[in-house]
């Protein structure tokens, strides 16, 4: 079988200003290099739907998407951007951008349930790890990652599920959303200190958190999850696997200041890859949340996806 890889042109839409790095060029920089690599070819490639309000509550309360859906409609037929904290601007195409991301998730998690696919990549953006229950944050409006396990667990009837977040940010949005739910283990590693500022205690047993000192290298790194999060997970044995793959890890991103490379991707990858393999059938979902520096991002996840196609 086939990787998946949603995306859609809406998606790009969502534009928060210019020097601003959470940019439609993020998505361009991944197609331009699908396309020069040649690894375009072998994907499924899929458009993504747009997110039922029922399906983003799974993940959020229903107060918190209504009141942001009618302010994303608001600021939609103004025309004119607003603020939601100094990070974070909602635009005319949030809306539509922010319904198609997590809608990705959604559909890669029915595709790769009932086995139409191995497993699926979302190159969707706004991002989503950030965004609490009640929160928008850091970019972040719904969190995907979340709204497709959720789905995986309410509605396609799988009883547990792992997140593993690689974002060199703390998923604070995913952990604030499923601690203590049991049915979810969560394995991250992020730089601490840095933005949000948090995970260096973790709000519940079913967190697995790693926090690594700036200018960590590859070599660490792969040290750690050998060590934190493989024992966790060979426990747990998931019945699918989720990734918020953040890629602003890299040597090259300004926005975090660790030192992965493209191998260092390449080998969680395979990590989480060989997981998936040996207790969930090869089920793995996997959304794209940072990498702002354009030429760094494209490569890694062009790396990312290499290892998921078996290409």
């Amino acid at each position: 079988m086939s990787t998946a890889f949603y995306s859609h042109a809406e998606c790009r839409l969502h534009d928060m200003g210019a020097g601003h790095p959470e940019c439609p060029q993020r998505l361009d920089a991944i197609a331009d290099q699908l396309l020069s690599s040649g690894l375009g070819l072998l994907l499924d490639q899929r458009e993504a739907p747009l997110a039922t309000l029922e399906q983003l509550q799974r993940a959020h309360s229903s107060n918190y998407v209504s009141q942001l859906r009618e302010f994303l409609e608001q600021v939609q037929a103004s025309g004119e951007p607003r603020h939601l904290d100094p990070d974070t601007v909602a635009t005319p195409g949030t809306w539509r951008a922010a319904l198609r991301a997590a809608g990705a998730a959604v559909a890669a998690t029915e595709a790769v349930v009932r086995g139409e696919v191995s497993n699926a990549f979302c190159s969707v953006r706004p991002p989503g790890h950030h965004a609490t229950r009640s929160e928008t944050m850091g970019f972040c409006f719904f969190n995907n990652v979340v709204v497709g396990a959720r789905h995986a667990l309410d509605v396609l009837g799988l009883q547990r599920v792992a997140i593993i977040d690689f974002d060199v940010h703390h998923g604070n949005g995913t952990e604030d959303i499923i601690a203590g739910d049991d049915r979810v283990l969560m394995c991250s590693i992020f730089q601490h200190p840095l933005y949000p500022n948090s995970g260096g205690v973790p709000r519940g047993t079913n967190m697995v958190n790693v926090p690594v000192p700036p200018y960590t290298r590859g070599l660490a790194v792969r040290e750690m999850i050998d060590v934190m999060w493989l024992p966790r997970l060979d426990e747990f044995r998931p019945q699918m696997l989720f990734i918020s793959a953040g890629f602003d890890a890299h040597r090259e991103d300004d926005l975090g200041q660790l030192g992965l490379v493209e191998a260092d991707f390449e080998w969680i990858t395979r990590r989480v890859k060989t997981v998936a393999d040996r207790y969930a059938g090869g089920r793995i979902v996997s959304c794209l949340e940072g990498g702002y520096a354009l030429s760094a991002l494209a490569r890694s996840v062009v790396t990312h996806l290499r290892v998921l196609a078996d290409a």
